[in-house]
């Protein structure tokens, strides 16, 4: 009364499960080689020290900005943490 499943004959590589156990590292090993591909052919601009102080510049003058509205502590802080200026007390 209890049927056991019918075992196939075929080849492995006719079983639709196989390959979808298959597809999942193959898809990560091909999106690992197009990351690389757009890494190496895509590099990074290099800043400058002239533009990095003119970054800082503009951070330091929002910072002035900041600390004359009178900010509360907690958002100095946020501040502090996201831009790296430490803030200065009144």
């Amino acid at each position: 009364m209890n049927k056991s499943p019918e075992i196939s004959n075929d080849p492995w590589w006719k079983h639709g499960f196989v390959w979808m156990i298959i597809a999942g590292p193959a898809i990560v090993v091909v999106a690992g080689f197009i990351t690389l591909y757009l890494a190496m052919s895509r590099p990074n601009e290099i800043v400058d020290e002239t533009t990095y102080q003119q970054g800082r510049q503009s951070d330091m003058s929002i910072e002035a900005r900041r600390m004359e509205s009178g900010q509360a502590p907690a958002v100095l802080g946020r501040n502090h943490a996201t831009t790296g200026i430490v803030p200065s007390a009144k």
